[in-house]
């Protein structure tokens, strides 16, 4: 039992720093959101015989809407005050999307019509690109952009 403590310690002592939470968090979320994401696309793909475009620009579309928000409150808590703030960063956020989305269009359609690999195998390996290139715009350049954004994570009362 001891070292069980000893272990909740360290986690607890891990998690304490900043950018670690925030990884931690990213990837939480992150996941979540790539279950959005295959579950759109598989109900729309196998239910409704979608094509392989239709079912994953609405899986990415639900997908995104779901990481805006978690990403905005829990990820890096930013916190916009005005309007046109919130409007901004959205836009941002779907634009950056938007790129990742290309390049996950790209690889699913390269995966999939050329190299003929299964599409559950196919949607696993764009996940991993799409969610690293996230992350970075994330991080860089939509949430970065809030000047108070980077003491938020620090300002949480620890």
């Amino acid at each position: 039992m001891n070292k069980v403590m000893k272990l909740i310690q360290k986690i607890k002592q891990i998690l304490s720093q900043p950018r670690i939470l925030e990884i931690v968090l990213y990837l939480f979320f992150g996941v979540l959101t790539t279950i959005v994401n295959f579950v759109v696309y598989f109900v729309v793909r196998d239910m409704f015989g979608a094509n392989i475009i239709v079912s994953n620009t609405l899986a990415w579309v639900l997908s995104v809407l779901f990481a805006f928000v978690t990403n905005k409150i829990w990820v890096f808590r930013s916190k916009t005050t005005k309007l046109t703030d919130l409007i901004k960063e959205a836009a941002s956020f779907v634009f950056y999307r938007l790129v990742s989305f290309g390049m996950d269009m790209g690889t699913m359609l390269l995966l999939v019509e050329v190299f003929g690999i299964n599409e559950f195998l196919s949607k696993i390996a764009t996940q991993f690109i799409v969610v690293v290139a996230n992350y970075v715009f994330s991080k860089l350049f939509i949430f970065n952009r809030s000047k108070n954004n980077s003491h938020q994570i620090q300002d949480r009362g620890r």
